[in-house]
C-alpha cells in the first residue's frame, strides 16, 4: 500500500487551515482537528481502493427529468381589465407621479 493521504497532514498544515478558516484553536483543538482530517483523507483512501472503471458517472443518485410545465399563455391581454382600478392611466398604461427630474 502506498503513501496514505492521512500521512500527509502536518502540524503546519493544521495551522495553515485554522489561519485559513480564520480559527484560534489551542494545542487539544488542533490535534483532534489534525485527527478528524486524518480520518477523513483515510475515507478517502479506502473509497480510492474502489474499482470505478466501468460505472457511468452521474449527477444525482436518482433518475431526474424535467418537471418544468409547457409555457402557455392562459389569461391573454386583459389591459382593460387591469387597468380598471388605476387611479390613473395613460396611453393604455398606468400614469404614475413623476418621481425624477
Amino acid at each position: 500500500m502506498g503513501l496514505r493521504m492521512a500521512n500527509v497532514i502536518s502540524d503546519d498544515i493544521i495551522e495553515y487551515v485554522g489561519i485559513l478558516a480564520k480559527l484560534e484553536l489551542n494545542q487539544e483543538e488542533k490535534e483532534q482537528a489534525k485527527k478528524d482530517m486524518e480520518s477523513m483523507l483515510d475515507y478517502i483512501d479506502k473509497l480510492n481502493e474502489l474499482d470505478t472503471e466501468d460505472v457511468i458517472p452521474m449527477s444525482h443518485t436518482f433518475s431526474v427529468h424535467n418537471v418544468f410545465r409547457e409555457d402557455v399563455v392562459t389569461n391573454g391581454d386583459d389591459r382593460e381589465n387591469m387597468l380598471s382600478n388605476a387611479p390613473e392611466q395613460k396611453d393604455g398604461a398606468y400614469q404614475v407621479p413623476k418621481t425624477v427630474e
